[in-house]
């Protein structure tokens, strides 16, 4: 079929497909350099696109070209269904970017689910829970020991770029899916958990710099917690006024603190209590623990070696320096690293088990990880091999 004929698509799918994505009309219309009366023409059924046209809706919309020619709209659950309540983000509304990002991740953790089933494997169960009536120490330090880390190895790791990788094969151990989505702002979601039990999942910006990940990830973590213990529901059922989930979210935070630096190393490392909070002070401090100033600003104001006010001086202090600081940007990353970097290792390695012993085929390992096949053997090398000194980014 000459790609310049018209093409008989569902106008009705072509609209849900644009609106499910999260799409204005004037988006689609700039990005397939058409007229906005166009693609409202499509959309109505007045005038059909031409094959080359739904070819490029599909990839800008990351759907399959025959979802178009389907009698009538797929039903799919909201994706508030499945992820945490995040601070400003409004279910139903999130940006084409985080919806795509949450697609794609309820797919990867329905992909993983499906091919332990194939192989006769149980996903770990996760164990841990919290409550809002228990202090954010005691749930600190039940995160912490569940995570295995000791304080002394913790120190001793080389850079931010090895702790991030120590924390997240740590936080793996425990039967969760790792994950890192790209191109949403910061702004937007630094890091998010999917509410499902088993393989819950959690999800980390990979805009994010090592060191801030580590504390989002571990965020996140007590978030799934609070879900396990039944003190958290997905949005789309969160019901909690503002003020409440203000509450529930200070109490994350503190947990997430005390679960980074426990209170007996914060202790010891600060044997006294300096008269004035400067940024120096701080960062050096939070270099010994590899984590980020502001959440060492976090860890010192819920042990009470800062006042609120100090907190709010000097965190006044920190943005203002930071403010100062030239842009920081990634480097090249190979396909191979990006795919790790995306899935994890536990969900790389799932799918090359999968493709290993027969139970799914290349095309489908290549789709399951969104790599070409040309790079499999870098990937099982990779994968075989102790992680390299760097990072990984999207």
């Amino acid at each position: 079929m000459p790609s310049v004929l018209p093409v008989p698509i569902n106008p009705s799918v072509l609209e849900w497909a644009r609106q499910e994505s999260g799409y204005a009309v004037d988006r689609i219309a700039e990005r397939l350099q058409v007229k906005r009366e166009r693609v409202e023409a499509w959309e109505s059924g007045e005038r059909p696109p031409t094959l080359r046209q739904v070819q490029a809706l599909a990839r800008f919309l990351h759907r399959p070209l025959n979802l178009f020619f389907l009698p009538s709209p797929p039903q799919v659950p909201s994706l508030a269904a499945e992820y945490r309540r995040l601070p400003g983000v409004t279910p139903g509304q999130e940006s084409p970017e985080l919806r795509l990002a949450l697609r794609q991740m309820i797919n990867r953790r329905e992909t993983a689910l499906s091919l332990m089933e194939e192989l006769g494997e149980e996903p770990v169960t996760f164990g841990l829970q919290a409550h809002l009536r228990e202090s954010p120490a005691e749930v600190g330090a039940r995160l912490r020991a569940g995570l295995g880390v000791d304080v002394a190895v913790q120190k001793s790791w080389r850079d931010e770029w090895q702790a991030w990788r120590e924390w997240r094969a740590a936080a793996e151990q425990l039967g969760v899916l790792v994950f890192q989505f790209p191109k949403v702002e910061l702004s937007e979601a630094r890091g998010l958990s999917l509410l499902r039990f088993p393989l819950p999942v959690v999800a980390i910006n990979s805009k994010e710099w090592p060191d801030s990940r580590n504390y989002t990830l571990l965020h996140e973590l007590i978030h799934v917690m609070l879900a396990a213990g039944k003190e958290e529901v997905p949005a789309l059922r969160e019901r909690r006024s503002g003020e409440d989930w203000e509450h529930l979210e200070r109490f994350a935070e503190a947990a997430t603190s005390y679960a980074l630096v426990p209170e007996d190393a914060l202790r010891a490392a600060l044997p006294s209590r300096p008269n004035v909070w400067d940024v120096a002070s701080v960062r050096r401090l939070a270099r010994r623990f590899r984590i980020t100033p502001l959440a060492m600003a976090t860890r010192l104001q819920t042990s009470g070696f800062m006042s609120w006010p100090e907190y709010a001086a000097w965190k006044d202090l920190w943005n203002a320096y930071v403010a100062t600081l030239p842009l920081k940007k990634g480097g090249f990353a190979h396909p191979v690293d990006k795919t790790i970097g995306r899935s994890g290792r536990p969900y790389v390695q799932l799918v090359l088990e999968a493709l290993a012993t027969n139970r799914i085929t290349a095309v489908d390992a290549s789709r399951y990880l969104d790599l070409k096949f040309e790079h499999f053997d870098k990937l099982r090398d990779s994968i075989r091999a102790t992680p390299a000194i760097g990072g990984i980014n999207e």
